[in-house]
C-alpha cells in the first residue's frame, strides 16, 4: 500500500511538470512576411533609406552569381516566441537561399527584447559557424545597438559577413568594409542558455550543494526519498530558470535540467572514505562538458545560428 501511494505520488509530480512544460512551450507565430524589397523588412522601422538600398543592392549582385541571400528583418516583438525559434520559422517561412545550397543567411533584430540573431542555413555554417557569427555580432554589431544606433550596426554587420560570403565564393559584391567597435566591457554580459553566467554558476553551486546535502543528511537515507527531493528541486528551479529567460526553449531547457541533474548527484557521490570501497584509497571522478547549438535552414534543412542581447 504504501508503495502504491508513492508510486502514484511520483506520477503525480511528473503530470504537473510536464503540463508546466506544455503551458510555457505555447506560442504565437505571427510570422511577418517578406516585404516588396524582400532582402530587408524593417518592420520596427529602425533602418533609413540609404542603409536599406546599400543592402538591397549588395544582395542583388551576390544572389545573381552565387545564390546565396542575406535577409535583414527587424520586428517590434517576438510576441510569445523564443528568439531560436522565431528566427527558424521565418527563415524557413522566407525560403532565404538557394533551396539547394542552402546558403542563406538571416539577421533578425527584436526591438522590444533587444535581442539579435544571426541564423545561417547549412549551405554556409562551414565558413559562418556559431563562434563565428557570434564574434561578428559582439564586434561589429552589438556595440551599436547598445547606443540604439541602428543603421550603423546593421550596417557593420551586413558588411562583414557580406564580405566573408563574397569570399567563399571568390565574386565581388561592393561590400563596405566593416568596422570592429570599440568593446564596452563595463557592461558585457556574457550570456548562456538565455542567461547570465553568473546566474547560471549559481544554480549549478546550488545543485552540487543539495547534492552534498543529500548524501550527509540522515534524514533522507532512503534511495527514493533522494529521487523525490531531487525532482521537486529540478522542477522548480526550472520554472525559475523559464521566467529569468523570458523564454521557453525545449533544447536550453534539457541540457539546464542535464546539468542539473548531473551536478546533484555529483554532490550525492561519495567522498574518499573508509569502508567506501573495501581497502582501496579512494577513487576519483571526472566531468563531462556540455553545450548547445542552433538550427535554421533555407526552407528545408537547419544550420546554425547565434544570438546575443543588447
Amino acid at each position: 500500500m504504501l508503495a502504491s501511494n508513492k508510486r502514484n505520488f511520483m506520477i503525480k509530480i511528473l503530470t504537473i511538470f510536464f503540463i508546466l512544460i506544455n503551458v510555457f512551450n505555447v506560442k504565437t507565430f505571427a510570422i511577418v512576411n517578406p516585404t516588396i524589397d524582400f532582402y530587408v523588412n524593417d518592420y520596427a522601422n529602425l533602418l533609413n533609406s540609404e542603409t536599406k538600398s546599400y543592402i538591397i543592392r549588395a544582395n542583388k549582385k551576390l544572389n545573381s552569381q552565387t545564390g546565396a541571400q542575406i535577409v535583414v528583418v527587424t520586428v517590434p516583438s517576438l510576441g510569445n516566441n523564443s528568439l531560436e525559434d522565431y528566427a527558424t520559422e521565418l527563415f524557413r517561412s522566407f525560403g532565404i537561399g538557394d533551396k539547394t545550397k542552402n546558403n542563406g543567411v538571416l539577421l533578425l533584430l527584436a526591438l522590444e527584447e533587444r535581442k539579435f540573431r544571426v541564423e545561417v542555413g547549412y549551405g554556409l555554417e562551414g565558413i559562418l559557424p556559431d563562434g563565428k557569427t557570434g564574434r561578428i555580432q559582439d564586434e561589429y554589431i552589438i556595440p551599436y545597438l547598445k547606443q540604439d544606433n541602428w543603421n550603423d550596426g546593421i550596417k557593420n554587420g551586413f558588411s562583414a559577413i557580406l564580405q566573408i560570403v563574397a569570399d567563399e565564393y571568390n565574386v565581388e559584391v561592393g561590400a563596405e568594409n566593416a568596422v570592429v567597435a570599440e568593446a564596452n566591457n563595463e557592461n558585457s554580459n556574457i550570456e548562456f542558455l538565455g542567461m547570465s553566467s553568473y546566474l547560471l554558476f549559481l544554480f549549478l553551486i546550488i545543485s552540487f550543494i543539495l547534492g552534498m546535502m543529500l548524501q550527509f543528511t540522515k534524514k533522507y537515507k532512503k534511495i527514493k526519498e533522494k529521487i523525490k527531493i531531487i525532482i521537486l528541486y529540478l522542477i522548480c528551479i526550472t520554472i525559475l530558470y523559464i521566467f529569468i529567460s523570458k523564454e521557453f526553449n525545449i533544447k536550453n531547457c534539457c541540457i539546464f535540467i542535464i546539468v542539473n541533474l548531473l551536478l546533484v548527484i555529483q554532490g550525492i557521490l561519495p567522498s574518499r572514505r573508509n569502508g567506501d570501497i573495501d581497502n582501496h584509497n579512494g577513487y576519483s571522478s571526472g566531468g563531462g562538458s556540455f553545450g548547445g547549438g542552433s538550427f535554421g535552414g533555407g526552407g528545408s534543412s537547419g544550420g546554425g545560428g547565434s544570438s546575443r542581447s543588447f
